[in-house]
C-alpha cells in the first residue's frame, strides 16, 4: 500500500510538472511581496496550471494589489503588477495665515497639512487682499512628508490722498478706511468708488483703476463747504427743475446745493416756466413754492359726416362742428358715428393758437379695404398688387372665331379681396425652394436664365413652392400636404397659393370693356405688347403672328413688357400659366368663388406663351389643360387678403 500511495504521489508530481506553466510576476516597485493562492514557488518562479488565481502584492508604503490572474497555455508567462503609491504628507506654509488652500478635492486654510495623492499636483493659493498663486508639485506619496512654502504677493495699491484740509475720512466702495487723509491707504485692486468726507464740507466721490503693488499719489483734493438744503415744491406737482441750469429732478424734491446765487427754474408740459432767483448760505435750509399757470389751445373740428361725435380723452364734447379749448398737454381726440370707422389720433394743442380739425369718417367697407396694404412684397422679393374683383363672364360665345367647345359661358362672382404677383415666378426665385432646379433649353434657345420664368415644372411641384413660401412669410400654408403630394387646400388660409381660373380671368379682362385679346379686340397685337410667337419664331415654332416682332425667340425676362391696367406683367404671353382648378368641362349655371372642382387628373391652364401665334391660343377666353411640365408652362402666385 505504501509502495502504491508513493507511486501516486510521484505519478502526480510528474504530471503536475508537465502540465504546470511557469509564472514570473515583475512588480512596481520590485521588491514587493506577491502571494499567490495555488501552485508552488520556487524563488521567482511560481508553477501554476491553467486558469484563474487570486494573488495578493505588498509593499511598504504603498497599497495592497488585490487582483485575478489568468494563466493561459503558454509554457512561459510574465504578469505586470503596479502597486500604487500611499498619499504623500504634505506641509503648507503659506504667509500670509487664512489663505484659501486647494488640491484636486482636497481644501483648506493655512497652515495646513493634508494627504496628497502622488505625483505631480496643482496647487491654488487664494485670500482676499492677495494676489492668487498657482504652484505645482511632486508629491513623493508612500507616506513621506513634504512642505510647500507659497509667499503671495499683496493686490493693493499703496495710496496717499492730500486734501485741503487734512483728516478726512475716506470709504472705499461704501466702507470706511480706519486711517484719515493724506493716508497711505491699501486700496485693493481693480476699480474703486473713492468717496472722501469731513463735517462741515461736501463730499467728493471718483471712481478710479488702480494697479496691485502700485505706489500712487492723487492730485490734491480741495473740499468745498457743505451747501444748504433746498426743498422745492409746485402746484401741480412733477414740474422739472434746474438749478443753475442742471438738472435736478421733479417736485416735491429736497436737495443740498452749494451756497451761493441760484437760478431755479420749473416746467411742465402744458404750464408756462416759472424762474426764481434766490441766495442760500452754507448750512441754510430753505423752501421755495411756486404755481405754474395752465397753457391752453383751441381746436376747431369739423366733420363729414356733420353729426360725428367727438370725444376727448374718453370724454363725450358734443356733435358736428364745434370750437373746444383743451390745455396744452397732449390729448386723445376722437370722432365717432353709428355705420362708420372711428377716428382716432393724439393731438398737442399749441398754446395761444387756434388748430383745425376736419376729419371725414369712413364707412366700415372704406375703412376696411383701407386696411389692407396695396402691394405686397413676399420672402424671396416677388411683388403681389391687392385686387377687389367684382363680375366676371368666362367663356366665349359660339359665334366667335377661334372658340373651343370647354369655353363653355358662365357668369362668376368674385367677393372675397386676393393679391396677384405682378410677375410670373422665376428661375432666381424658384431656385430658393428648389436650388437644383434647371428650365432647360429648346431648340439651342436657353430657358435657365435667372429672370426667365420657371418652366419644366409639374402642378404639385408649382403648389408645393407656395406651401414653402408661406412658411418663409409665417403665412399658415394654403395647401394639404402629404409625403410631397397635394391632398387638399384650406379656404380660411392667407398662405400663398396659385390663381384660379376665375381670378386669372378677372384679371386680364378691361373692367370696363371686356375684349377678346389681353391687348383689345383687333389683331395682330400692337408691336411690343408682349412676347409671343412673333416673325423671329418662325424657325422654331409651328405657327407665328406673322405682322408681329417682340425681339424674342423663346422666353424673355419677367416683367419687361408694358403691365396691364392692374399693374400686372405678361398675363397674355411669354409662358401659359398653371391655375388651381381641376380642369373640366364646366356647366353654364352662374357661381360664385369657385375654386373648380374637387378632384380630377389634370389642372387648368391659363394664358398664351411665347410658342402661341394663332388667334384661337392667344384669346383671354383659351383653356388647356395637363399635368406635367412643359417648357413653355409656369405660374405665378395669389392668396387671399381676408
Amino acid at each position: 500500500m505504501v509502495a502504491i500511495v508513493v507511486g501516486l504521489v510521484v505519478l502526480w508530481v510528474f504530471w503536475f510538472l508537465f502540465t504546470a506553466r511557469s509564472v514570473r510576476f515583475e512588480t512596481e516597485p520590485v521588491d514587493a511581496f506577491v502571494v499567490v493562492d495555488g501552485g508552488f514557488e520556487f524563488g521567482e518562479t511560481h508553477l501554476l496550471r491553467t486558469g484563474p488565481y487570486a494573488l495578493k502584492a505588498t509593499a511598504p508604503g504603498y497599497h495592497d494589489l488585490d487582483q485575478t490572474v489568468e494563466v493561459g497555455d503558454a509554457r512561459n508567462q510574465t504578469f505586470e503588477l503596479t502597486l500604487e503609491k500611499l498619499p504623500g504628507v504634505v506641509h503648507f506654509d503659506i504667509i500670509p495665515e487664512g489663505s484659501e488652500i486647494q488640491v484636486g478635492d482636497i481644501r483648506g486654510t493655512a497652515p495646513m497639512t493634508a494627504d496628497v495623492p502622488a505625483g505631480t499636483q496643482t496647487v491654488l493659493v487664494s485670500h482676499p487682499r492677495y494676489q492668487s498663486q498657482s504652484v505645482a508639485i511632486d508629491v513623493i506619496g508612500r507616506r513621506e512628508e513634504q512642505s510647500v512654502d507659497v509667499e503671495l504677493r499683496p493686490n493693493w495699491a499703496n495710496v496717499r490722498i492730500p486734501t485741503v484740509p487734512v483728516d478726512a475720512t475716506l470709504e472705499v466702495d461704501g466702507d470706511a478706511v480706519p486711517t484719515t487723509t493724506p493716508g497711505p491707504f491699501e486700496i485693493l485692486a481693480g476699480e474703486r468708488r473713492l468717496t472722501i468726507k469731513k463735517p462741515g464740507y461736501q463730499p467728493w466721490v471718483d471712481i478710479l483703476d488702480f494697479e496691485p503693488e502700485a505706489e500712487v499719489e492723487l492730485p490734491g483734493v480741495n473740499l468745498l463747504p457743505a451747501g444748504g438744503e433746498l426743498t422745492l415744491r409746485s402746484q401741480p406737482a412733477g414740474a422739472g427743475v434746474t438749478i443753475n441750469g442742471q438738472y435736478q429732478g421733479e417736485t416735491p424734491l429736497s436737495i443740498e446745493v452749494a451756497p451761493g446765487s441760484l437760478d431755479v427754474r420749473f416746467f411742465k408740459v402744458g404750464f408756462s416756466p416759472e424762474s426764481r432767483a434766490i441766495e442760500l448760505d452754507s448750512g441754510q435750509a430753505r423752501t421755495l413754492r411756486v404755481a405754474l399757470e395752465q397753457q391752453t389751445g383751441e381746436l376747431a373740428v369739423e366733420t363729414q359726416p356733420a353729426d360725428a361725435e367727438l370725444w376727448v380723452d374718453g370724454e363725450r364734447q358734443g356733435v358736428g362742428e364745434q370750437l373746444v379749448t383743451l390745455t396744452a398737454v397732449a390729448h386723445d381726440i376722437e370722432i365717432r358715428r353709428e355705420g362708420y370707422a372711428a377716428y382716432k389720433r393724439s393731438f398737442l394743442p399749441q398754446p395761444g393758437f387756434r388748430q383745425e380739425l376736419k376729419v371725414r369718417l369712413l364707412t366700415l367697407e372704406e375703412a376696411r379695404l383701407a386696411a389692407l396694404k396695396s402691394v405686397r412684397t413676399t420672402a424671396a422679393g416677388q411683388e403681389l398688387v391687392l385686387l377687389s374683383p367684382t363680375q366676371v363672364q368666362l367663356g366665349a360665345s359660339r359665334r366667335e372665331p377661334g372658340r373651343r367647345a370647354n369655353e363653355v359661358i358662365r357668369d362668376v362672382k368674385l367677393t372675397r379681396l386676393f393679391y396677384l404677383s405682378r410677375t410670373e415666378v422665376s428661375n432666381r426665385e424658384f431656385r430658393q425652394f428648389a436650388p437644383g432646379h434647371e428650365s432647360g433649353e429648346f431648340e439651342g434657345l436657353d430657358l435657365n436664365d435667372e429672370d426667365q420664368p420657371v418652366v419644366g415644372i409639374t402642378w404639385n411641384e408649382a403648389a408645393q413652392y407656395c406651401n414653402w413660401l408661406s412658411l418663409q412669410d409665417k403665412l399658415e400654408p394654403f395647401y394639404e400636404e402629404e409625403f410631397g403630394k397635394i391632398t387638399g387646400f384650406n379656404l380660411r388660409a392667407k398662405g400663398y397659393r396659385l390663381p384660379t381660373e376665375a381670378e386669372w380671368s378677372w384679371a386680364v379682362l378691361n373692367e370696363s370693356r371686356p375684349t377678346r385679346f389681353p391687348w383689345g379686340d383687333d389683331f395682330p397685337p400692337p408691336d411690343r405688347h408682349g412676347n409671343y410667337a412673333d416673325r423671329a419664331a418662325q424657325n422654331t415654332v409651328g405657327r407665328i403672328i406673322f405682322d408681329y416682332n417682340d425681339n424674342y425667340i423663346a422666353a424673355s425676362p419677367v416683367g419687361i413688357f408694358p403691365p396691364n391696367q392692374h399693374g400686372v406683367y405678361d398675363l397674355g404671353g411669354n409662358v401659359a400659366e398653371w391655375m388651381h382648378d381641376f380642369y373640366e368641362i364646366p356647366e353654364s349655371e352662374p357661381a360664385t368663388d369657385p375654386m373648380g372642382p374637387d378632384n380630377g387628373d389634370f389642372h387648368v391652364i391659363k394664358g398664351s406663351s411665347w410658342k402661341h401665334g394663332t388667334v384661337t391660343d392667344l384669346r383671354n377666353s383659351f383653356r388647356d389643360y395637363g399635368k406635367d411640365g412643359r417648357q413653355d408652362l409656369g405660374f405665378r402666385i395669389a392668396r387671399f387678403a381676408e
